[in-house]
């Protein structure tokens, strides 16, 4: 490993075996940050030439050898490996050679605090914006298929019991709107952490009238975090919220995956994935397994760990602790692995194809009962008499038509009446709400 970027003059070498405990797996890590970070570089350098601390030809030089650096580190061409500390220090090491003397003005008005701070909240905002096109995506399926199948009778369940007659297009709906609200909350949490920390330093503030308005503007942030402090103890907490996003989306997925999962069993026998979703068994010829579904369903433990281990880690007092430094892994982790899955969704959603005699055949009399006690209250009766009525008369019910009871469910949302046009101008103004949401 290179020298430290905070070794002083004749200060005792610090042993490799402390160095690589110190640095922890921050190198490798960094990787998923260090566009970022040399994004931010850019914004920095030109930010100092507006206040004459660099001359703009210098600053320019900078942008310039940043700019090779990204497109170095895109090709393969620099590895950031264990040569190096950390991210902010490849930056330095690379400028440095580059540009000799000059490579060390970059980091005049900031600290690694602020530099971490801020690539964090571009990756945040990046995954964010990944998060909702996906959110979007999903429900855009749910709704096309809700639309496409919006009639077809499905046995709906309560705890796990047959309850009453459903219909595919309630069940899509219902998913598609719960990742509406995914979408409309991954945007909202987008905005409020869209503030930059860049120029609070190690949480002090520096001697220089820094333009950081104008480096925010640069950066895409709307704001800034105006207060050093604060910006410090945002460390954490916008990952956190950002978390709380990630954990919506994957805990609706888990429910979803998990009906999924139910159906496609012989016991069910409503619904088949496609082939790609499905793997076999190393022992048992017969098998055809949900293997997707059930790792789709699992997702969300990977995100509440991440939450966990933010919280053990935020018990701290003001002012930046070396302890933070352990907050980026669950949260790259748990970005990683939560968007690769979902990024699946709408293609296995795609692949669904249903057994509709199957699931009209587990209509059974009993799951009209409800149907026939309101039918009692329209004709006079009060509901509880009803109730009470039809308790004592299910074995003589006969066979209704799921297509009748269906259709008699009008109320706002329920199988007659969907209502999927609201659902749908939902996801429509949070995509026109966000610039970097695909238009359907």
């Amino acid at each position: 490993m290179s020298d430290p970027i905070w070794k002083k003059s004749g200060q005792q070498p610090v042993p490799e075996h402390i160095m690589q405990f110190l640095a922890g797996d921050d190198v490798e890590l960094d990787r998923e940050l260090f566009v970022f970070d040399i994004r931010a570089s850019r914004a920095h350098a030109r930010g100092l030439a507006r206040i004459n601390v660099l001359s703009t030809e210098d600053a320019e030089a900078l942008v310039k050898s940043l700019d090779r650096l990204r497109a170095a580190f895109l090709s393969g061409e620099f590895v950031l490996d264990q040569r190096f500390e950390d991210g902010h220090s490849a930056i330095e090491h690379w400028l440095v050679d580059q540009l000799g003397e000059l490579g060390l003005r970059i980091h005049a008005g900031r600290s690694r605090n602020d530099q971490v701070a801020v690539a964090i909240r571009l990756y945040l905002k990046d995954r964010l914006e990944t998060l909702a096109e996906q959110c979007a995506a999903i429900a855009d399926l749910c709704l096309e298929r809700a639309e496409a199948e919006a009639m077809v009778p499905i046995p709906g369940h309560t705890h796990l019991q047959q309850a009453m007659p459903s219909s595919l297009g309630l069940w899509w709906a219902g998913h598609a709107e719960g990742f509406v609200d995914n979408l409309e909350l991954t945007l909202a949490i987008h905005c409020w952490l869209n503030a930059s920390p860049l120029g609070t330093a190690s949480g002090f503030g520096v001697n220089f009238p820094l333009d950081r308005d104008s480096v925010a503007d640069a950066l895409g942030f709307d704001r800034l975090v105006v207060n050093p402090q604060n910006a410090q103890a945002g460390r954490g907490k916008v990952e956190l919220r950002a978390l709380d996003a990630l954990s919506a989306a994957t805990s609706d997925l888990r429910r979803l995956c998990w009906d999924l999962s139910l159906f496609a069993s012989q016991e069910f026998g409503y619904a088949q994935l496609g082939d790609v979703f499905c793997t076999g068994s190393s022992i048992m010829p017969n098998k055809h397994n949900p293997d997707s579904v059930e790792l789709l369903r699992a997702l969300h433990a990977t995100v509440v760990a991440a939450r966990v281990e933010l919280e053990s880690i935020l018990s701290l007092p003001s002012g930046y602790q070396r302890d933070l430094q352990d907050t980026k892994p669950p949260v790259l982790r748990a970005f990683r692995k939560a968007l690769a899955g979902l990024a699946l969704v709408p293609a296995m959603l795609s692949s669904v194809r249903w057994n509709t005699e199957r699931m009209r055949e587990a209509i059974g009399p009993a799951m009209f009962a409800t149907d026939r006690a309101n039918q009692r209250v329209a004709e006079g009766q009060s509901f509880r008499e009803a109730y009470r009525a039809v308790a004592t008369e299910i074995a003589e019910l006969g066979q209704p038509s799921a297509d009748q009871s269906l259709a008699d469910r009008v109320s706002p949302g329920a199988c007659g009446q969907l209502m999927l046009d609201r659902i749908r101008q939902r996801l429509t103004e949070a995509r026109a709400s966000h610039p970097s949401l695909t238009q359907e």
